[in-house]
């Protein structure tokens, strides 16, 4: 059995459950018949009507003119042969990924002490969340059909898995290190791990904690981050044909970086970044590195840690290579709640005065985050989550004056490493806010999760949409050829807590939002408009 990493072997094991529907295959069976849509045996294509809505502010008068741009939509039917690149393939995310994945594929459902356990992908927007789609004819009924079966797109278990990591660990013991599956589940798993070790990766020790210098047995050597850049791509480009795929998505799921000073003439341009790796600068952080291998080899790169990895310079490059980026953080749990219930109080017309965060944690990523510079990266990605709702209500929250926020809720975030309670994450919120004529509200909620079983779906959510939408191409009414979308893909936003979006756009974190923009943009690739809940036809004789 090599193990080159580059191989998951095969097995013989049989599940004595049937397939669970979140894991199942089925045909694509949505045919839309419109003149808005097409299909070949190559593309679907589809008209769409962007409709909104510019509104020009004078004197207390709101004047709105409604405007409505016509696009098409390309999208190419066949599926890429799909690999997935990760950056921290032997930490927690990585291992737990590869071994459910693998779980899946050979269907091992294994014991635990409430009984027998089948694999799934519950968890994930893509394959365990549905879409409506229309209603049914004759009985009025609401239609929802998967989100996954919207448009072609890879199935997990399809994923050929590599990457890198600092730690040289196999797989099978890396999974162990983490503890987060079941023994049962370890058991069956190993053998197909035991193969797979993790390509050499690069380590800044000036980065990450100095408590993970322990794991770094497995680096990519010297200090010249040029050769590093040559050996990321190279890296790239040998698992690419080694495995006969189309596309390789490349994806940081390591330890949080501190963030990356923002320098004129260093990071600040493209030309200034690729100048900035061949004098091996001290800001070039990892994670930055890997993006640019990405680009500079036309594959997407997206990034599930919160540091700023897409430092202008980054976000220029892709932009020159008509690359794909996506980031940041994975939203998970508490965030992702955050953004439900601030978003729920603001529009309720109530007041968040604090919203106060804490949670402890005892994975590697819990230790790593209990450095400062550290926890700051992932501070400032946890804080910003609110800004959007708070924004779009100045009755309740005064506007700026000048630069900066104006009014908003104190809103702090606490993160303590418990070694004892490994990959079990606790979150304790409290949202005091004021009501009717002066009074006061005080939400308190506790979450306590698998902080990997959470995160691991995400990752998956993201490499599948990543590869989707490199097969979407737009071009406007009566123009000329087809054009890919914008390097920066935004439509990741729903599982990012804080969201890169083109430069000079506003950030949207309201998650109702993200998910809406998602639904929308998916049926608009076939020619639907998305459904309004205004339900006229329930309202009216």
């Amino acid at each position: 059995m090599s193990a080159s990493g580059y191989t998951t072997p095969e097995s013989e094991l049989e599940g004595i459950l049937p397939v669970h529907p979140t894991a199942a295959r089925r045909p694509n069976a949505i045919v839309v018949q419109s003149e808005h849509t097409s299909y070949s045996d190559e593309h679907i294509t589809a008209k769409y009507s962007n409709r909104g809505a510019s509104v020009i502010v004078a004197d207390g008068q709101f004047i709105i003119n409604p405007t409505v741009d016509s696009f098409e939509f390309q999208t190419k039917r066949e599926v890429s042969k799909t690999g997935l690149m990760m950056i921290g393939l032997g930490g927690n995310n990585g291992t737990t990924l590869t071994a459910t994945i693998l779980a899946n594929r050979h269907n091992i459902s294994w014991h635990t002490k409430a009984g027998i356990q089948q694999p799934n992908y519950i968890g994930s927007l893509l394959r365990a969340s549905t879409v409506r789609i229309g209603t049914e004819a004759g009985t009025g009924k609401d239609v929802h059909v998967p989100v996954s079966d919207v448009l072609p797109m890879v199935h997990p278990n399809d994923l050929v898995l590599g990457g890198w990591d600092i730690s040289g660990t196999r797989m099978d013991k890396a999974m162990e290190r983490a503890r987060v599956l079941d023994y049962d589940l370890q058991r069956q798993v190993a053998p197909h791990m035991a193969g797979m070790k993790p390509l050499p990766s690069v380590y800044y020790p000036d980065f990450i904690a100095a408590n993970q210098e322990a794991r770094a047995d497995n680096v990519i050597p010297g200090t010249d981050k040029q050769a590093h850049l040559e050996q990321i791509r190279a890296d790239i480009r040998k698992f690419k044909k080694d495995n006969d795929l189309d596309r390789v998505v490349v994806f940081w799921t390591a330890n949080t970086e501190r963030y990356s000073e923002i320098i004129p003439g260093v990071n600040d341009t493209a030309d200034n970044v690729l100048k900035a790796i061949k004098t091996s600068h001290s800001e070039v952080s990892p994670s930055s590195l890997f993006a640019v291998a990405a680009i500079l080899e036309g594959e997407p790169f997206v990034n599930g840690a919160p540091q700023n990895t897409f430092v202008p310079g980054v976000i220029a490059l892709a932009e020159q290579h008509k690359s794909f980026i996506g980031g940041d953080d994975l939203k998970s749990g508490q965030t992702k709640l955050k953004s439900v219930l601030a978003e729920f109080l603001v529009n309720a017309g109530i007041k968040p005065l604090s919203i106060a965060s804490y949670n402890h944690l005892g994975n590697n990523d819990g230790h790593n985050l209990s450095a400062e510079a550290q926890f700051k990266s992932k501070e400032i990605s946890k804080s910003s989550v609110v800004d959007d709702m708070v924004d779009a209500n100045r009755l309740l929250f005064k506007a700026p004056e000048g630069k900066g926020k104006g009014e908003h809720p104190d809103h702090i975030v606490v993160i303590k490493y418990v070694p004892a309670v490994g990959d079990s994450k606790r979150a304790i919120d409290e949202y005091y806010s004021e009501i009717f004529c002066g009074g006061r509200s005080t939400i308190n909620i506790f979450n306590e999760c698998e902080d990997s079983l959470l995160a691991t779906p995400l990752i998956l959510d993201l490499a599948i949409l990543t590869e989707l939408l490199t097969r979407v191409k737009y071009r406007k009414a009566g123009s000329g050829e087809f054009q890919p979308l914008y390097s920066v893909l935004s439509l990741l936003s729903y599982m990012l807590k804080a969201p890169l979006v083109k430069p000079g756009t506003e950030v949207v974190n309201s998650l109702n939002r993200q998910r809406n923009a998602l639904d929308s943009f998916l049926k608009a690739c076939i020619g639907l408009e998305n459904n309004s809940d205004l339900l006229l036809e329930t309202r009216i004789w």
